[in-house]
């Protein structure tokens, strides 16, 4: 059994060369190109990233329900169940993946009018 990568091909039917990524101080691998996302990627210093996980952890292990406000004004309510670098799965009325990109602020439900 082999395994073969799948490449996109062009207009004319070929097949698109792979990308080469270059990894720091690592050796050149083979990628194909990644779908265009407009998920804005950002950086964040490690005080405050590590500050984030543990708030994150606080109210995985808590259950608190929460409310998360998203750029576009909607608001999503429940239990964050699980979170990585890039994205939330929330707990609600339905079980929802949210991009931590998309999120413009976040609260616990009681706190809304204090």
């Amino acid at each position: 059994m082999s395994i073969q990568a799948i490449l996109p091909t062009g207009s004319e039917g070929k097949s698109l060369p792979p990308k080469r990524l270059q990894s720091r101080g690592r050796r050149t691998s083979l990628a194909t190109p990644a779908s265009s996302f407009p998920a804005q990627i950002y950086e964040i210093d490690a005080p405050s990233r590590h500050a984030e996980l543990f708030y994150l952890q606080k109210q995985i292990q808590s259950q608190t329900p929460m409310v998360i406000v998203l750029e576009d004004g909607e608001h999503l309510e429940g239990c964050i169940e699980w979170y990585d670098r890039n994205t939330l799965k929330v707990r609600g009325r339905f079980k929802t993946l949210v991009y931590k990109s998309a999120i413009k602020y976040m609260y616990k439900v009681g706190d809304a009018g204090q």
